[in-house]
Parts: structure tokens; sequence; C-alpha cells
């Protein structure tokens, strides 16, 4: 480790917990920097605060680990508090490092907590700061490191930066669990952000042994692949699946993911997950434990269980009746956009993006659409798509967003031209704003007026071999 100041400890702590880099915006404190980098993290710099806030979120969600941004609060915690405000909405695990500042309280609303280490206690606090953060619900925990402290003599301490695993579901509530599943005659399966991808094979042996159809939010898309037979969609308003259940099997929701509105109220419901379920609904069995071993089980009690009452056929009829029908005309619909880049992309890709067109792009795995909850932070699909590029690295990443986020003044086009990684950026851009901003920035551009002209730009954008630009001449 490196000299053994509270900045040195702070990285220490942030490496101890499986941070792998530092998203820095201009600004950032220098000695945290410094010592990131001699503790071997890597150091991102960012052309703006939210972004490097949204890429510490992404790299939250994808790593399972804490994700870091060192940013500056000399011009006002407004824009800090927007992208903590994005990690609280999508339960990313993110610590915000920064100078101390009077305005720091500001943040309060949308931090888990503000910390002020010292050099008696910095080990402690980063620590507490890592395990706060991926604590159920993750969200984002404020580290104030003043300028004077940050190079003050600390003594490292032996403290644990991860988070301790879940305990055990009880014999009796997993008796239950299992009670209720067997007395349904049609439960359907919904799963939420908490289902990761080490949970997705007992999701499919779930679903196929019951045999269940599956719904999904946009953040849970890919536990159940999209093209399997059992999977049913985004759980929307009025969908006319959850209108039949007679049991609902929420798998890792979470409240922030839905409106209360599209949760079938009349069915009952089972909670499995990381936390109690909240407001959203009254679960008549409530699971708080490992989503995967949870699963696994319920294995041996639903051993000889009468198959559950779903007609196959008819689950089939009425996946093809939600698939987005075809856009009539020679422009160019926005689903239709993300439904072509979609199946010009191999199995794997990842996709980000800041508008709501989940039900557009077919996932296959957890973790390969990245979405906001919610409102859509500004911007939000280039920096997503520049830190999923770097945390899997080898995967293709598009993006998929507003024109005037992706090349807002100020934006994160000169990061994803600097970075040099092959992601693809689609602009929907019913002006025509982006071609010349992300020309400007070095990044390739090519515009698309139709679907033909979307395949064909794409192809281009797809082979580049660095970051490449698609204007998409959407309607309004």
């Amino acid at each position: 480790m490196a000299r053994s100041t509270v900045a040195a400890v702070v990285a220490d702590g942030l490496a101890r917990a499986g941070t792998r880099r530092v998203f820095a915006a201009p600004g950032a404190p220098t000695a945290l920097l410094q010592a990131a980098r001699a503790r071997g993290l890597a150091v991102v710099e960012t052309a703006t605060v939210t972004g490097a806030c949204v890429m510490a979120a992404v790299t939250g969600e994808l790593d399972a680990a804490p994700g870091a941004a060192a940013v500056s609060l000399a011009g006002g915690a407004g824009a800090i508090a927007e992208g903590a405000a994005h990690a609280a909405r999508d339960r990313a695990p993110v610590i915000i490092v920064s100078g101390a500042a009077p305005d720091a309280p500001l943040l309060a609303p949308v931090v888990k907590a503000s910390l002020a280490p010292d050099a008696a206690s910095a080990g402690h606090w980063i620590a507490h700061a890592a395990q706060l953060a991926m604590a159920a619900p993750c969200g984002a925990v404020h580290l104030a490191v003043d300028l004077d402290v940050a190079g003050a003599p600390a003594l490292p301490v032996a403290t644990s930066c991860r988070r301790p695993p879940m305990p055990a579901a009880p014999a009796d509530v997993l008796d239950a669990l299992a009670a209720a599943i067997a007395a349904a005659a049609r439960p359907v399966l919904v799963t939420g952000l908490e289902v990761a991808e080490a949970d997705a094979t007992w999701v499919r042996a779930l679903a196929e042994t019951l045999p269940a159809p599956v719904l999904c939010t946009a953040k849970g898309k890919g536990a159940l692949p999209d093209p399997h037979p059992l999977a049913l969609g985004l759980l929307t308003p009025g969908h006319p699946l959850a209108a039949r259940a007679d049991l609902v099997v929420a798998l890792g929701v979470d409240a922030v993911e839905l409106s209360p509105a599209a949760w079938p109220a009349a069915a009952r419901t089972a909670h499995v997950g990381h936390r109690p379920c909240g407001l959203l609904y009254r679960a008549v069995v409530e699971v708080v434990a490992d989503i995967g071993l949870v699963i696994e089980e319920l294995a041996p009690r639903l051993r000889g269980r009468a198959r559950a009452d779903w007609d196959v056929a008819e689950l089939d009829r009425l996946k093809r009746a939600l698939a987005t029908p075809a856009a009539a005309g020679a422009g160019l619909a926005r689903h239709r956009v993300v439904a072509i880049v979609r199946e010009a992309t191999p199995a794997g890709t990842l996709a980000a993006l800041d508008v709501p067109l989940a039900a557009a792009w077919q996932a296959v795995a957890p973790r390969e659409l990245l979405i906001p909850n919610g409102v859509a932070t500004p911007g939000f699909a280039l920096p997503a798509a520049l830190a999923a590029a770097l945390a899997r690295d080898g995967r293709r990443v598009v993006a998929i967003g507003a024109a005037s986020g992706m090349v807002a003044p100020g934006g994160e086009l000169a990061t994803a031209a600097r970075l040099a990684l092959p992601i693809v950026m689609i602009a929907l851009d019913p002006d025509g704003i982006a071609l010349e901003p992300a020309r400007r920035a070095g990044v390739a551009a090519w515009q698309a007026d139709d679907e033909a002209g979307l395949r064909a730009a794409f192809a281009r954008a797809w082979s580049a071999g660095r970051p490449a630009l698609v204007s998409a001449r959407v309607g309004r």
C-alpha cells in the first residue's frame, strides 16, 4: 500500500471492497487520485460530475462492488446530488469522495450517509462507507475528505470492506413459500433488479419446473432470456397475464422499479428478495435471503407438485400478440431503432438506454440492459455505455438515447473519444443535431433516415473499431 495517509487508507479500503477504478470529475481531490493509482486502481477522467457519478453507479451494478466517483464540491453540490439521486433510484452501490465543503449537507436527502474521516478513523469510515453502500437497498455514500486531512498520516486498519453474506432463510418460512406455490394453479414469476447473473439459472429452473410464465421489470430483464417461451415481457399496468394469476412470486423486485398501478393487486403475492417488500404490495409469504439459494431450497419441497394449469400454446399466442408491431412507412420509429440494433448485434451485447424502450431490447442474461429507474438522468446512455465497456472488457456495448443528452455541451463525447472504446452510440435525433458535435469530438458519425439506412450506418459504426455515432432521424 502507498504511504499511510488518510488518502492512501481510503484508496486501500476501496480496493479491498472490490472497487477496480475511480471515475474522476474535473477538480477531484488530487491526493485521492494519486493514492488510488498507487494502490493499483485505474483512474478514469470524465468531463462532468454527473457523468462520473453515473459511470460509478453502472460499475457498481455490474461489479457487485462499490463504484467510486471522485468529485469537487467547489461549484456546488447540485451535480453531485443529481448523480447521487441516480444511484439511489437505481439501487447502485456508489462511494462519492470529495473535499470538504460547506454545502455538503445539501446531499443529505439523496445519500445514505455523509461521512468525514480523519487521521484516527479513516480505516473505520471507508469500511463503513463500503458496507453501507452495498447494504440493501444499495445507494450512494458521500465521503468528505478535507485537503488538509487527506495528506495526514493514518494507521491502516484491517477492517472488512465487503458486504457480509445474507443469512439463510428459516426452514418454516421456506415451507410456507413452497406451500403457497404448490397451492397455486396459475403462478406467475416477476423478476426485478436484485436478480443477479448467478440467480438466473435457478429462475429458469423454477419457471420450467412449475411451469410458470415470467414477467420482469425493465431492470429485471434477462433473468429468463427474452426469447424463452415462458418469458412474457415487461410487467406493465393491465398486462393480461398478471390479471389471470392466482399467485405472483416476486423475485428481487424493489418498490422503486414499478408504479403501484403495474402490480396485479387482486393476486396473492409471495416475496423473495434482499430486503422486505415495502409498500408496493402486501406479501402472504416474505423471504429475505439470497434469491438463488431460496429457489435451490424450494426444489425438494416442490417435488411431486401437480403442474400449474397454464396452457403453453395459449402462452405462446399471448407472447406473439404482445410483440411490438413493425412500423409502417419509410421513416424511423423509436422502438424499431432499438429492435433493428438488437437484430444486428450478437448475443451478449450490452445496451444502455435513457429512453423507455426496454421492451424492444431482447436480453438473454441479467444486466445486459442498463436502463434507469423512473425519470432518466439526462444523457445517461453514453456514460453508462462507457462504464459498461470498461467493466465488461471484451463485451460490445451500444448506447441508445436522446440526441440532446448524448451531445450536450460539456458532456461525455470527448471522454468517449479519449478512451477509444469501440462503443456505438445511436442518437434518437429528429432535428439532426448530433452529427457535427460528434465529428468535432473526434467520433466517427453517420446519419440514417430510414430502416435500410440505419442498418447500413450501424454496420459501418459497428466495424469501426472505435467510438462511433449514428444519428437516427426518428419522428417527433
